[in-house]
This record gives structure tokens, C-alpha cells and sequence, in this order.
């Protein structure tokens, strides 16, 4: 039997984008791709992005956070699970109990990119902050060196009459190609281009792709498939890297109003050059793995 059997999961959502929340601190289980296959396939416990406590690694750290996509593969950064993993430690009653700094309004998380530092602002709202940006090729990373990644050689369509091109490059823990487009994101068939840009050679560990428009020098309307996912409600890190590709093309300031299909996030890119984001959490309901779940899940959870 899978040790994940009966475990408890909250189910939450940042701006729509579905996040199951699960607390493995204080054993060695770690989730196999097959389990989170598993468990995104499932109707109660469908997520866009798995976020998986585990003890602290880096001392003075809350926890290390895993997490996982909907295709088992593991992400760096997520931007609205980092916000609901912040509620869950702060205000969920058991999962609370195992937090440090439970009733406090500050936790600092780690994750395969680094460290979070999340702050909240209101009883539903979290600020994150997000590190800087990484802009150099090899660090998105790109397959082959673009000097300047403000806009890089990728287009789809014809080559005299492109659907997308030039997109930014940026790394938020994870790598995003944003394109500017002139018209709604909405009018674009993200759900066929998105699978094709995602896999292109030119992202040796894939990318998130995004279809953003300027409203004006404040406010970026943004739809997103997400690497590993496909076409998500939100997407935090998208809106981050969204905003530092536009302000390098001096199309927005440092700070704008990110309006995602779920809802809006406020992102800032500061003088220290991180980037911070705030935005809402919302708890769905609670619930508990079935053991059924993990029968077609032939691999066993191991040591993290």
C-alpha cells in the first residue's frame, strides 16, 4: 500500500489556479511521479500544482517545499501554491500545530529554486517574494546564446506573417517565454500552440508559455499555458516573469496590475531586484487518499 493512503490534503486555489496542499514533515515519504499522477487524475483532489511540505533543510527555514505538476514532473517555483502553503502553515488547525512560527504573519519557505519569503497582508491575502530574476541565457536556460533576452529568435506560424514571435526570456525558479500580442490572449488558441512552444528545442528543460497584452502602463492582461500543466487559471511565476519582460521593454513601469482568466496579482520588480507578488488564497475543502487511488501507481514513495 502506498504510504500516501489516507493522508490528509487541503485543496485551495490561488486566483483559480488549483493547488493541493500536502504535509509529509516529520517522516521520509516522498511522492513518486506515478503518485502524483495519481492524484491530479482524481476529481476531489485535482490540482494544477501539488505543493508538498518536508522538514526544514536550510536552518531558519519553515519548510522545503516540493512540487509537483500535473505530469509528475517537478517545478521550481510556484508563485500561488507558495501562497497557499503560507495559509495552510499559518491557519490550517493541523497543520498548524507543526509550524514554528504558527500565528505569526511571516514564514520563509524553500524550494528547488531558493528561498521564499512570504509575508501576509490580510487574513486571505500573502505577499511573496519571489528572488530576482534570472535574464542570462544559460540560466533561463535557452539551447543556444541569445546576448540579449529581451526578445529572442522563436516565432510560430509563417515566417512573413508570424502568429507569436520574439518573446521575452525569464527564469522565476522556472523558465517563461512571454509574448506580446496586440489583440485579447483569449483569441489565440493557446491550447494547440502552447504544447508545441512548451517542447521547443530552444528550452532544453521546457518553458512555460505566455500570451500577454498591454492595457496600459499598468495593467497586463495574460493567459498562460503552464509547463507541465497546460492552460491554468493563474499562474504566479508567469505574472512575475510577465511583468520583468515587459518593463526591460520600457512597455510598463516596475509595478503593474496582472489580470489572469482567475483574477488579479500585483507584482512588483523592486530597486533590490526581486520580484514580489500578492494575491489571494482560498480553501476549497479537506480530504483524505484513498488508497485506491495509488493502485495503477507501481512505484513506491522513497526517502525525500
Amino acid at each position: 500500500m502506498s504510504p500516501l493512503a489516507h493522508r490528509r490534503f487541503l485543496k485551495m486555489n490561488g486566483l483559480g489556479n488549483e493547488i493541493v496542499v500536502l504535509d509529509l514533515r516529520g517522516g521520509d515519504v516522498r511522492v513518486q511521479p506515478e503518485e502524483a499522477r495519481a492524484i491530479a487524475a482524481d476529481p476531489a483532489s485535482r490540482f494544477d500544482q501539488m505543493m508538498v511540505l518536508h522538514d526544514p533543510v536550510t536552518p531558519g527555514t519553515d519548510a522545503f517545499v516540493r512540487i509537483y505538476n500535473t505530469d509528475g514532473s517537478e517545478a521550481g517555483a510556484c508563485g500561488n501554491g507558495t501562497r497557499c502553503v503560507a495559509w495552510a502553515m499559518l491557519d490550517d488547525p493541523e497543520m498548524s500545530r507543526a509550524s514554528a512560527r504558527a500565528g505569526s504573519d511571516r514564514l520563509t519557505l524553500e524550494t528547488r529554486a531558493g528561498l521564499l519569503a512570504v509575508v501576509r497582508v490580510s487574513a486571505v491575502d500573502f505577499t511573496v517574494d519571489m528572488g530576482a530574476p534570472r535574464l542570462s541565457w544559460d540560466e533561463i536556460p535557452l539551447a543556444e546564446p541569445f546576448p540579449d533576452t529581451r526578445r529572442i529568435e522563436l516565432q510560430i506560424g509563417p515566417i512573413d506573417d508570424p502568429v507569436l514571435h520574439s518573446p521575452g526570456a525569464v527564469s522565476m525558479g522556472n523558465p517563461h517565454a512571454v509574448f506580446f500580442v496586440d489583440r485579447d490572449p483569449d483569441t489565440y488558441d493557446l491550447a494547440r500552440i502552447g504544447p508545441l512552444l512548451e517542447s521547443h528545442p530552444i528550452f532544453p528543460d521546457r518553458a512555460n508559455i505566455s500570451l500577454a497584452r498591454i492595457l496600459d502602463r499598468s495593467h497586463i492582461r495574460l493567459r498562460v499555458w503552464e509547463r507541465g500543466a497546460g492552460l491554468t487559471r493563474a499562474c504566479g511565476t508567469a505574472a512575475c516573469a510577465a511583468l520583468v519582460a515587459a518593463a526591460r521593454l520600457r512597455l510598463t513601469g516596475r509595478e503593474a496590475t496582472v489580470t489572469l482568466p482567475g483574477g488579479d496579482l500585483r507584482i512588483a520588480w523592486g530597486e533590490d531586484d526581486h520580484v514580489r507578488m500578492t494575491g489571494p488564497t482560498e480553501l476549497e475543502h479537506e480530504g483524505t487518499f484513498a488508497p485506491a487511488l495509488f493502485a495503477g501507481a507501481s512505484a513506491p514513495s522513497g526517502a525525500a
